[in-house]
């Protein structure tokens, strides 16, 4: 699985950090989103998933 993140699109709500602590964090001046593991380990897939699912901005993109 590869995860793209159009940090463009981000509206800095936070729910991919919270969901996918470890892929995904946040800017500390902004709260833009920040890709920690472009392809992260199979264990992490469900957090992942969530984290995308979650984005108010749709701007997690999951590849398989």
């Amino acid at each position: 699985m590869k995860v793209v993140v159009e940090q463009d699109k981000c509206v800095s709500s936070g729910q991919c950090a919270l969901q996918g602590a470890g892929v995904f964090d946040q800017r500390d001046e902004d709260g833009v989103v920040v890709l920690l593991e472009e392809y992260p380990a199979a264990d992490k897939a469900g957090a992942v998933h969530q984290a995308a699912a979650g984005c108010p901005a749709k701007a997690i993109h999951i590849e398989q």
